[in-house]
């Protein structure tokens, strides 16, 4: 397969990704552990498919790869069992470039050497007995795949915990033009999904043409000799909604909850030896749950235009209250702050701070997109007003996918947002409704644009994660400059 893997911008056509539907094991997250795996609540499982992400697929797949849905939008719609969508049925749609997570796997474990080796790595990792290793091994492939993943058996025995965020892909790593950069995840959670990617990239056919190109982030080589209160200030974690690719020459990575100094530090060496990038920013957030990574703040929309969170989109410290800081009366706020630091190829160049989120945006369409100073806009989560902007914040309404320039999927529930959107020029429309237009022929793909494409998102939304989440685009096409 030609030319599988090049990403070198966050808005150029997209052209192939990997997402992971929502699995059994979704709908097995009990209140007592919600958040210790990491979701935020319980979902209704069969809602979250039928009325939710099934939508995000089929919007996916009419853009992506239009051969596999055009014209049986009605007959895919009918089918209660919903076989379109399993991964395990012969009417499965079996995409090339909407690439189901849970289709590599079983394809992976055909290999009786791959199968032996993730089993025992899997049993390691969960703690368990040598007779399940057994037991596992001897599952045929497919099954064993769901089992990986749900953390259920096909009798219906929960064997392992659910990894709830598999469906969230963008975090198993990041395309950085045609390099793929893995993750070390920062929760117990999310050891078993690191886990089964790590596998698929280095044993899937697709992606034998880019082994070469995976890179691995080493860890603190002293890490385990360290006592337990400082091996966690030393860790070496990174998750993809950390990581942004810009430009063809500029990758940022957030400072966050989930994404390490160390990580970047490491980052940043390996691919300014490898001469992969020129530049990479850090962007610092807060250590809070509200925003967890930087593509919980921020995305973009097209080369001009990004939607963020007015709060940490530049410095919101009135001249009093530094005063008052500095006395002694008033807690220092610089946690709540964004920290910019931008580092580039080359001893000559010494790195620089940026003031602000908005800043870096801005020189980013400018000098590196083409963009004219005075073209550059900003939408607000909550349209910036008080306080609906951390409220959709919340719900991601800076979580947003581009599959193309200027034609955006994100969460229908954020109304201020949609409100901005629409104050910029852009059509707001629900997900059912585009798709059926297409189906009709009274839109096209190909010709749609500056378009704000609502998926439904009660459940969805409950976990935490937007569309820019739930996707890891592998191919796009490259922005004309």
């Amino acid at each position: 397969m030609e030319n599988l893997i090049q990403v070198s911008s966050e808005v150029g056509t997209l052209r192939r990704l990997l997402i992971h539907s929502p699995d059994s094991g979704l709908g097995k997250v009990v209140p007592s552990k919600a958040q210790d795996w990491l979701f935020e609540d319980i979902v209704h499982l069969d809602t979250m498919r039928r009325q939710e992400y099934d939508f995000y697929v089929k919007t996916l797949l009419y853009f992506l790869d239009p051969d596999k849905i055009k014209g049986k939008l009605a007959a895919i719609d009918a089918d209660k069992d919903r076989n379109f969508f399993k991964p395990d049925h012969p009417a499965y749609f079996n995409s090339d470039k909407v690439i189901e997570l849970q289709k590599l796997l079983s394809d992976i474990l055909e290999d009786d050497l791959v199968r032996m080796k993730l089993v025992a790595a899997a049993c390691a990792i969960e703690k368990e007995w040598y007779s399940t290793h057994d037991e596992l091994y001897n599952l045929p492939p497919i099954e064993l795949a769901k089992t990986l993943i749900s953390g259920s058996t096909p009798s219906g025995e929960m064997l392992f915990p659910p990894i709830p965020n598999f469906i969230f892909t963008r975090d198993i790593g990041i395309t950085i033009n045609n390099h793929i950069l893995l993750n070390r995840p920062k929760k117990q959670a999310r050891t078993r999904e690191a886990l089964l990617v790590q596998y698929i990239f280095f044993n899937h056919p697709i992606f034998d043409t880019v082994r070469k190109n995976l890179i691995e982030i080493p860890d603190n080589e002293t890490l385990f000799l360290l006592p337990e209160y400082e091996a966690n200030e030393a860790q070496t974690t990174l998750e993809g909604g950390d990581v942004m690719m810009v430009a063809k020459n500029h990758l940022l990575i957030g400072i966050s909850e989930r994404t390490t100094v160390n990580a970047a530090k490491q980052v940043i060496k390996i691919l300014f030896e490898k001469k992969i990038v020129d530049k990479i920013t850090l962007v610092k957030i807060p250590n809070k749950r509200d925003y967890m990574h930087i593509d919980t703040v921020f995305t973009q929309v097209k080369r001009n235009m990004w939607v963020l969170l007015g709060s940490l989109a530049k410095p919101q410290l009135q001249a009093e209250d530094e005063v008052l800081i500095k006395a002694g009366l008033l807690p220092s706020k610089k946690a709540e702050q964004v920290h910019i630091v931008q580092f580039r190829r080359g001893e000559a160049h010494e790195p620089r701070e940026i003031a602000s989120l908005e800043e870096l945006l801005t020189e980013i369409s400018i000098y590196d997109l083409g963009v004219q100073p005075l073209d550059v806009k900003f939408i607000y989560s909550g349209n910036n007003e008080f306080p609906y902007g951390a409220r959709e914040q919340w719900t991601d309404s800076c979580n947003l996918l581009a599959v193309k320039e200027g034609v955006v999927i994100g969460y229908d529930r954020n109304d201020k947002t949609l409100e901005a959107f629409r104050e910029m020029g852009f059509e707001t429309i629900k997900m059912e409704d585009l798709l059926n237009d297409f189906e009709s022929g009274k839109r096209s793909p190909e010709t749609v644009q500056n378009t704000f494409i609502m998926l439904p998102s009660a459940e969805l939304s409950r976990a935490r994660g937007g569309s820019h989440c739930m996707s890891m685009p592998i191919l796009r096409s490259e922005l004309s400059l």
